[in-house]
């Protein structure tokens, strides 16, 4: 349902309107599709922690976490760009080269403790073959059942 209905939606994905319906995920274009965003997207700016004033207890919760498990998906034609699954994403915002997510200053800033959780080697980055939220079984056992178990 959601795959029929994106060709439909002719108004920016930052719309108030949209959010209430669909994934808050907007991806500027510019400098100044980047300012709409954190101006208008009411969700992922403030989880992510990029408006001006952060949240401190977004950090605290992500770095309270035993471990975080973030998998790319090889051949992902839903996420743009797909190292996004990773926190990697354009320099400024503006497409082009993909920085990978220790080059953002969500990262090197510590945004939302991402950096710390890396450095205390409880950031799992992980990239299977296949599209958009397939993972095969046994990249499942090997990359997620380990962390469901008590302790991990």
């Amino acid at each position: 349902m959601f795959k029929l209905m994106l060709p439909q939606v002719a108004i920016p994905s930052y719309h108030m309107s949209v959010h209430s319906f669909l994934l808050d995920r907007a991806f500027p274009n510019s400098f100044s599709d980047y300012l709409v965003y954190l101006a208008k997207c009411s969700f992922l700016p403030k989880l992510n922690n990029e408006l001006l004033q952060k949240n401190a207890t977004y950090k605290q919760r992500i770095t309270n976490l035993k471990n975080l498990v973030l998998i790319m998906f090889q051949e992902d034609g839903v996420v743009k760009p797909k190292e996004s699954s990773l926190f990697g994403y354009y320099a400024d915002g503006i497409p082009g080269p993909v920085l990978p997510l220790q080059q953002t200053r969500l990262y090197t800033e510590d945004w939302i403790g991402l950096r710390t959780l890396d450095e205390t080697g409880r950031l799992k980055l992980i990239s299977v073959p296949g599209v958009h939220l397939l993972i095969s079984l046994s990249d499942t056992m090997r990359y997620v059942v380990p962390y469901l178990k008590d302790g991990a």
